[in-house]
């Protein structure tokens, strides 16, 4: 797949492979005047609100580098994402677990085209919720609902101290996923006698082609980017994945030592540092854009 329109790499400051863009859609880099980011690159991993990460650090001062990693579209067979919809509206789950924002709105949207959003808000109202950190919560919000519980901490294992306190032997389970499997979760409920029903309402694909990638990790090994912001886990994984498919993970790990690397939240902190990347700023709590973006200013002043 191939970047936005707004990617331009025939002038791009370091070769054809590679482009950046500014809000215009222009190639080249967009500087404010003055602010305590100026002078520092920043390189962005995020896709879907890129523009609106890159705006709050554009009037910081920093000039931004736009390397979208990873687009979000509904999962492509609706039937399961529907039954599993139809059972939270029978109040076939004791507790529903909400694992992400984009999640609960991609259910929600299920729901409309399905004709049955009404009966899902009055379902999710009834329901016993427990969502992992504040974006799932959110979501909630926006249609005027709350969480039964909010986990702990805004991790897996956050979620899974959250539930110890609940009655689960002999109860189902509602689960909205991220990704295809989350095993320690699985089996938490599985030695609770609980039975897992899980739901994924998205997929993720590759926002950028691999040569854009393969551009970004050169100029992380050149030492040309101050810091390089993620906002969810699997845009480490597009990055590392790029990296072993060309062979250039000497030069990936090379250039995070250059970098200030920014992680929104802990478990995406968590991911770099499985690979064995070292994580300069990452919120303690507050795991929202705003919020990085004050601490990436912190780490600069």
């Amino acid at each position: 797949m191939s970047f936005s329109r707004g990617w331009m790499p025939k002038h791009s400051a370091f070769g054809a492979a590679n482009a950046c863009v500014n809000v215009h859609g222009k190639c080249g880099e967009n500087r404010a005047m003055s602010s305590s980011l100026e002078k520092r690159t920043i390189a962005l991993a995020e896709g879907r609100q890129i523009e609106e990460l890159a705006q709050m650090l554009e009037k910081e001062g920093a000039t931004i580098i736009r390397c979208p990693m990873l687009s979000i579209h509904d999962a492509a067979d609706e039937a399961p994402v529907l039954a599993w919809l139809r059972d939270l509206i029978a109040d076939e789950f004791a507790v529903v677990v909400l694992l992400t924002g984009e999640g609960v709105r991609r259910l929600l949207d299920f729901a409309f085209r399905a004709g049955m959003r009404n009966d899902v808000l009055a379902a999710l109202a009834r329901t016993k919720t427990v969502t992992r950190g504040p974006k799932p919560v959110r979501a909630l919000k926006e249609v005027g609902l709350a969480p039964f519980r909010v986990a702990a901490a805004p991790t897996t294992e956050g979620v899974i101290e959250t539930l110890k306190d609940l009655p689960l032997h002999g109860e189902t389970v509602g689960v909205q996923m991220y990704s295809p499997d989350n095993p320690r979760l699985s089996e938490y409920l599985a030695a609770a006698g609980a039975t897992m029903v899980p739901v994924l309402p998205y997929v993720y694909a590759p926002a950028a082609d691999a040569d854009h990638v393969v551009a970004l990790v050169g100029r992380l090994s050149r030492g040309e980017v101050d810091a390089l912001v993620f906002t969810s886990s699997p845009q480490v994984d597009r990055l590392y994945e790029v990296a072993s498919e060309r062979g250039l993970e000497y030069q990936l790990a090379a250039g995070l030592q250059k970098t200030r690397v920014a992680a929104v939240g802990p478990i995406v902190a968590e991911n770099l540092r499985h690979r064995g990347a070292h994580v300069h700023i990452c919120p303690e709590q507050g795991f929202v854009m705003k919020n990085l973006v004050k601490h990436i200013k912190e780490a600069f002043a």
